[in-house]
């Protein structure tokens, strides 16, 4: 039998937390350390204090928003304030509150049907991991030398080891010498902070299986997979679907993959991807003249972006990408405009707002799961990390009230109609900077129109329903039905929603 997504995904609307940067509570154990100011930007090794007793403190803001799922940044016990390598996997961080702070977000979210997404590191540790730094104070006498790639010379006491490298090792990194060999272990991306796991080593998976299991078993609804390409065994991810999926037959994993990924989502790994595929040409097609390159290029898998795209373009690249996968797929996948790995949507548009409320308006009507990156729907801007990481404003007076409103009003349509969740999609029409598709379920159909165009733009489709829809949210002028065509006008930079009579 094939193994599908959870049924749940596909009508979520996810909302990513950087837990550092959301909110403080004064409930938090550690609330009177030194943290960096609030509203100061953010810096590399600083932390600003956010913990999740203010996640759950904030609960009914998100529900107010219309969030139903929140994808958590890494939340185990870490000297980094994205905590993306962990010292103790089976502690939440004393910073964000500890193990009680998470088991009362989960409580809490739980009540109000919001579920909790943890993100998962499992292609490599941190420097202060016990059995990594076992490994380096007992070298080939410890029983944990098998659990990372270690150089035979350090093992052994004939070469000092280089976790915290020195202007001699620091050089031959620089110069692309491996890690193995320039500072005595795997790291990865050669990056010392960052000693990668054999997870080839039995003890290792069963390790990383069992924090797996252990914090499904706590409560969390599923895994996002960091770098999970890294680890190239594919028995390795779905030895970790199976023993997750035992435990909750409804649990959500989506890797983050940057790229086409049928090796991993053949029903037997992960239910989705991050889908930056989507993301790339929604910011190209879009900003239609507005992209910021200079911060665009801060993140390289944006390097293939050089100009905006027309229409046709942005279609087929849409097309190319709901034909890559299965329906169940293609409907549980995570799609995204930004995220901490990115420069904010804004950023890379220049500030132009009606370019986000353009690629909301298609996020929140395209199949699959939209995302909001904390911060965006009241006009939060940033560039690549850590600009892109800066805190929560809650000074209600610094909001852009009006994205909220209307990303909250693209939330509540897409809640309240299940073809913009489950309907088929199909495209029906792009030129001249204008995009339009259906989505159509048990009778009823939608039609969406998106134009980036600086001029109004008339759109004639081809359109079964007798008698012409009418607007559901945006604006639309000379509406009518000829010879089974649907005729309407969108202005300028602008997007409407039509809904069948």
């Amino acid at each position: 039998m094939t193994i599908t997504a959870p049924d749940w995904v596909q009508d979520a609307v996810f909302y990513q937390i950087f837990p550092d940067r959301f909110a403080r509570s004064e409930r938090n154990p550690a609330r009177n350390l030194p943290f960096e100011a609030w509203d100061t930007p953010p810096t590399p090794h600083g932390f600003k204090g956010g913990d999740l007793y203010g996640v759950a403190e904030k609960l009914d803001y998100l529900k107010d928003l219309g969030i139903t799922a929140l994808y958590l940044n890494p939340i185990f016990a870490s000297a980094s304030n994205h905590r993306y390598h962990a010292y103790d996997y089976y502690t939440v961080d004393p910073l964000l509150g500890g193990n009680d702070a998470f088991r009362h977000l989960l409580e809490k979210a739980h009540k109000k049907d919001i579920r909790i997404v943890l993100d998962g590191v499992f292609n490599h540790a941190s420097r202060g991991f016990w059995q990594f730094h076992h490994v380096l104070e007992c070298g080939d006498g410890s029983p944990y030398k098998d659990w990372f790639h270690f150089d035979p010379d350090r093992l052994t006491r004939k070469r000092h080891w280089g976790a915290y490298p020195g202007p001699q090792e620091q050089k031959a990194l620089s110069h692309g010498e491996p890690s193995l060999t320039a500072i005595g272990y795997g790291a990865w991306w050669n990056l010392p902070a960052l000693p990668k796991f054999k997870t080839d080593t039995p003890a290792v998976r069963e390790f990383l299986f069992g924090v797996a299991e252990h914090w499904i078993r706590f409560g969390a609804d599923g895994w996002r997979l960091d770098v999970p390409t890294e680890i190239d065994d594919d028995s390795f991810w779905q030895e970790f679907r199976q023993r997750v999926r035992k435990i909750n037959p409804e649990a959500y994993i989506v890797g983050e993959i940057w790229h086409e990924a049928q090796r991993w989502l053949q029903g037997d790994q992960f239910d989705a991807i991050m889908n930056y595929d989507v993301t790339k040409p929604v910011i190209a097609f879009f900003s239609n003249g507005h992209l910021d390159l200079k911060v665009l290029h801060q993140q390289a898998n944006y390097h293939g972006i050089h100009h905006s795209i027309d229409a046709h373009e942005f279609a087929d690249r849409i097309d190319h990408n709901l034909g890559l996968y299965k329906k169940d797929i293609t409907y549980a996948q995570l799609n995204l405009l930004d995220s901490h790995d990115t420069p904010r949507f804004l950023s890379c548009v220049g500030g132009d707002k009606a370019s986000l409320k353009l690629a909301w308006l298609f996020l929140f009507t395209y199949p699959g799961a939209p995302c909001i990156y904390y911060g965006d729907e009241i006009g939060m801007e940033g560039q690549h990390d850590p600009d892109c990481r800066r805190s929560f404003p809650w000074d209600e007076s610094k909001w852009d009230h009006n994205l909220r409103g209307y990303v909250k009003e693209l939330i509540a349509l897409r809640k309240k109609n299940p073809a913009l969740r489950r309907g088929d999609y199909k495209r029906l029409w792009s030129a001249n900077g204008t995009y339009a598709f259906s989505r159509s379920l048990e009778g009823k159909t939608f039609v969406v129109g998106l134009n980036v165009s600086e001029t109004p733009q008339t759109v004639h489709v081809m359109y079964e329903a007798g008698k012409a829809p009418k607007p559901l949210l945006g604006e639309a002028s000379e509406i009518s039905i000829r010879e089974g065509r649907l005729w309407f006008t969108i202005p300028p930079r602008s997007g409407v929603m039509l809904k069948s009579a």
